[in-house]
């Protein structure tokens, strides 16, 4: 089984060149595909001095979003199987081995990796509200499934793997951080199952260059409504 790795790149200077390298080092056949999102820090430069012989690079020179960067990187994918990788290093590409499972048993076609199945996400840092994100996210998840008939407790997890004989069905459209609800409603709406398995995840604050915030959360809402009934 080999895989075609995502990272979407948008200022992630002091993590991007470990988590590229953390992938590299992974046993597994793969192309790791950097779409570098407009970044005005030095990540562009660091990414552009990696010798690492599978690495693509695309560069936008503007900053548009998540989603219009994973969706540049779909056109160049080669491999079977497609992983979304965050830049930063909340997510340990170690677990890719435990994501790819249920592909080989179970016939599978998506398999997200969740955060609430591994009970050390809730020990979380003193100081900082990860619990309201958390409790956010569980509302989201909630609305998804109920308006998909799925049964995840992630649904905005980063790690999303799914078969590339998929791409062409989605017609993806969205450029923030709203890819999430968009993609997991449009594969919904096709007749695919969501299958879940438990990941580690190392949460980081605003202060530590989170870029997510509580109003991506009511996008999200925008989103799930707009792909389920209006389009």
């Amino acid at each position: 089984m080999n895989i075609s790795v995502i990272i979407p790149l948008y200022n992630e200077e002091k993590s991007i060149e470990k988590i590229i390298k953390k992938v590299n080092k992974i046993n597994i056949e793969k192309e790791i595909i950097v779409v570098n999102d407009g970044s005005t820090d030095r990540s562009l430069k660091i990414i552009k001095k990696l010798r690492i012989k599978n690495l693509k690079i695309i560069n936008n020179k503007k900053n548009k979003g998540k989603g219009y960067a994973i969706r540049c990187a779909l056109k160049y994918i080669t491999k079977d199987i497609v992983v979304i990788q965050d830049a930063d290093l909340e997510y340990d590409p170690s677990d890719y081995f435990k994501l790819l499972e249920p592909f080989k048993k179970k016939n599978l076609s998506i398999v997200y990796g969740s955060r609430f199945l591994n009970k050390k996400f809730f020990i979380l840092k003193k100081g900082i509200n990860y619990n309201f994100r958390s409790i956010l996210n569980r509302i989201l998840t909630f609305m998804f499934n109920i308006l998909n008939n799925q049964k995840i407790t992630d649904a905005h997890t980063c790690y999303k793997l799914f078969d590339s004989k998929i791409i062409p069905k989605l017609k993806l459209v969205e450029n923030g951080f709203s890819f999430c609800p968009e993609f997991s409603t449009k594969v919904s709406k096709l007749g695919y199952k969501i299958y879940e398995v438990p990941i580690s995840y190392n949460p980081r604050s605003k202060s530590e260059g989170k870029k997510i915030s509580y109003i991506d959360g009511f996008q999200a809402i925008r989103t799930l409504v707009k792909f389920r009934f209006f389009d």
